[in-house]
C-alpha cells in the first residue's frame, strides 16, 4: 500500500524538533553551504534586533559553494542592510496608525488582522515588519480576550486575517482556542493564514493542525509566501495536499526582490510549479521600505516589463497581481502594465 502523504509527513521529525535545530549561527550556515567566510560579499551585518534563522530543510535547497543562490540571499544578513537609505523608514506600510485594542490592525472595509505572534520558522530578510514593536501589540494574551472583544464589537467585520510574526509558530492548542471562540461570532465568514511555514517548514502540516482547521465553520484560506521555484521541493508538493483535501483555498504571495525572482523566467517557473502544488498565484509585491531593505528594491518600470513577460508566456490565471501597499490607502494598490 502506498502511503498517504499525511502519513509520510507523521513520520518525518515534528515540527517543534525541526524549528530546534534550525541555524541561528551565520558561521554555521556558510560551512553548512561550503562558503568561503572570507569572501567580500558574505560579510555580515550586525544583526542583533534581527538575527540570523534558517530551518536546515530550507537550507539544504539551497546550492552548495553558492553565494549568490536565491535562497540563500533572502535569509543571508548581509551588510547592505546597514545602509541608510532615504524613504526606507521603520513602519513601511503603516500597520502602527491603524492598531486597535488587542493587537488588531483594521486597515481594510470588513477586513481585520490579527497579530497573533512575532516568531518566524525563518527570518526573511526583506521582511517588512522586522522593526514592528510585538511586544506591546500582541493578540494573544489573556486567551485572546481584547482582540475577540474587538472583532466581536465590530459588525462590519467579515473576514479576520492571521499575520505576525507567522501564526503557524504558534501551537495548534494555542490556535484552536482562537479559532473556537472566532467560530463563535456569528458575522465573520472567513478565516484567512498568512504563512510562511508551509514552504520553508513542511513538518507543520500535521494531524494537529487540520484537526482545528477542520472543525472550523468558516471558509478557510491560506495565503503562502513563495518567492522562488526551488523553495517548492517535494516535501512542500507533499505536505500541501492535505490541505487540499481539508478544503483550504491556497494562495501565494510573492515579494518582488532584485537578484532572486526579477527575471521572467523565474516567474514563469514560479507560476508553473505553484499550478503544479494546487496553489494560484495571488499577488506580486514590490518591496516595502522598511530600513535595511533596499538593496531588494527592484524599480516600478523593471516591474511593469516583467509583468508584460508573463502576460505573454502563462494563461491568465497565472498572472499574479503586481501591487504595492500605500499606507493609508483602503486596499493594496494594483499597478497597471
Amino acid at each position: 500500500m502506498i502511503p498517504s502523504p499525511l502519513a509520510t509527513r507523521q513520520q518525518a521529525p515534528c515540527w517543534q524538533h525541526a524549528l530546534r535545530e534550525a541555524f541561528l549561527r551565520p558561521a554555521e550556515l556558510l560551512d553548512f553551504l561550503e562558503l568561503d567566510p572570507a569572501l567580500p560579499a558574505l560579510a555580515p551585518a550586525l544583526a542583533r534586533d534581527f538575527p540570523l534563522r534558517v530551518p536546515r530543510g530550507y537550507a539544504s535547497r539551497m546550492r552548495k559553494g553558492d553565494p549568490l543562490d536565491p535562497l540563500f540571499l533572502q535569509v543571508w544578513p548581509a551588510s547592505a542592510e546597514a545602509a541608510e537609505v532615504a524613504g526606507f523608514g521603520l513602519d513601511a506600510v503603516g500597520d502602527l496608525q491603524r492598531l486597535r485594542d488587542g493587537g488588531v490592525v483594521h486597515k481594510y472595509d470588513g477586513r481585520v488582522l490579527v497579530m497573533t505572534t512575532g516568531a518566524c520558522a525563518i527570518h526573511c530578510r526583506y521582511c517588512f515588519r522586522r522593526h514592528f514593536p510585538y511586544s506591546d501589540h500582541l493578540a494573544a494574551r489573556d486567551h485572546w480576550r481584547a482582540a475577540l472583544d474587538t472583532i466581536a464589537g465590530d459588525d462590519s467585520i467579515r473576514e479576520v486575517i492571521l499575520s505576525g510574526g507567522d501564526p503557524l509558530s504558534l501551537s495548534d492548542d494555542k490556535l484552536g482556542e482562537l479559532v473556537d471562540a472566532l467560530d463563535g461570532i456569528p458575522h465573520l465568514r472567513r478565516l484567512r493564514i498568512h504563512t510562511r511555514q508551509p514552504i520553508v517548514l513542511p513538518e507543520r502540516i500535521d494531524e494537529r493542525l487540520l484537526g482545528w482547521l477542520g472543525r472550523s465553520r468558516l471558509q478557510k484560506i491560506m495565503v503562502l509566501h513563495a518567492n522562488h521555484p526551488r523553495e517548492l521541493d517535494d516535501d512542500v508538493a507533499r505536505a500541501l495536499q492535505p490541505l487540499r483535501h481539508a478544503g483550504v483555498t491556497l494562495l501565494n504571495q510573492s515579494v518582488l526582490l532584485r537578484r532572486i525572482n526579477d527575471d521572467a523566467g523565474t516567474l514563469v517557473a514560479l507560476s508553473e510549479r505553484l499550478c503544479e502544488c494546487g496553489v494560484l498565484p495571488y499577488y506580486v509585491h514590490l518591496l516595502d521600505r522598511v530600513r535595511g531593505t533596499a538593496h531588494f528594491e527592484v524599480e516600478e518600470a523593471a516591474a511593469r516589463a516583467l509583468m508584460e513577460a508573463l502576460l505573454a508566456r502563462l494563461p491568465g490565471y497565472l498572472v499574479p497581481r503586481l501591487v504595492r501597499e500605500e499606507p493609508g490607502r483602503t486596499s493594496k494598490t494594483p499597478i497597471a502594465w
